[in-house]
């Protein structure tokens, strides 16, 4: 809603955004004050945490591929597609944006390789705060870690993970997993009549999906723990 406002410096609890001015409106003697049009926007938090959580993610994975050995960008991309899988693609217009971000942290660094082709190559090697950044986070547990893309990340890096945070981490998706089954099977039971039938067997798809996931997740429960 667009509402005129006087341009005072009170706090807001949104995100405010001039669309037009209007002029000035005499006060007192000498004195004026500006009028304004803005736009009152509420953020989007769940859209902005979804980002975030998405660069974590990337920074995650960078930072694994790169304790293992110095990479240059083509060869990251090629390894990081092989862990998101063929279907989501990896751009090196998000790719580079984040490699320079880490390297202004000072969580990795580039050097230029010569090649003998007439073009250098950028190499990026982790620093030791990237090291022990990747290695800290290995051993932080949250939500985010058993949610779809934060686990196919953090089972992708598995191994450099302690073997009781492991166990930690399957657990929660074998419970998210579990919640969502649980769901998906209350649908269909309560399905009302006339309901599109391809929608129906979307659902029984996903439950029966859920269910395989379910049952690998209690072998690899049980083989963690031995």
């Amino acid at each position: 809603m667009c509402t005129p406002r006087l341009h005072a410096g009170e706090d807001f609890p949104y995100k405010r955004v001039q669309v037009a001015h209007i002029g000035y409106i005499p006060i007192d003697y000498g004195s004026i004050y500006r009028m304004d049009i803005y736009l009152d926007i509420q953020p989007d938090t769940r859209l902005e945490g979804q980002m975030r959580s998405r660069s974590e993610s990337l920074e995650f994975a960078l930072l694994g591929l790169l304790s293992q050995a110095p990479l240059h960008g083509y060869e990251l991309r090629k390894r990081i597609q092989t862990i998101f899988g063929p279907f989501r693609a990896l751009s090196f217009s998000v790719l580079y944006p984040q490699l320079r971000r880490m390297v202004e942290a000072g969580l990795i660094e580039e050097s230029v390789m010569e090649t003998t082709s007439r073009r250098s190559r950028i190499v990026y090697a982790i620093t030791d705060k990237g090291a022990r950044k990747f290695e800290d986070s290995t051993e932080s547990v949250t939500p985010e870690t058993w949610e779809d893309e934060g686990f196919e990340i953090r089972f992708a890096f598995f191994s450099p993970t302690s073997a009781k945070n492991r166990v930690r981490i399957l657990e929660g998706r074998h419970r998210r997993l579990k919640e969502k089954a649980e769901i998906l099977r209350g649908e269909l039971e309560k399905s009302p009549v006339g309901i599109d039938k391809y929608l129906e067997e979307w659902r029984r798809h996903s439950l029966e999906t859920a269910d395989r996931e379910i049952a690998w997740l209690e072998d690899m429960i049980k083989t963690e723990r031995k």
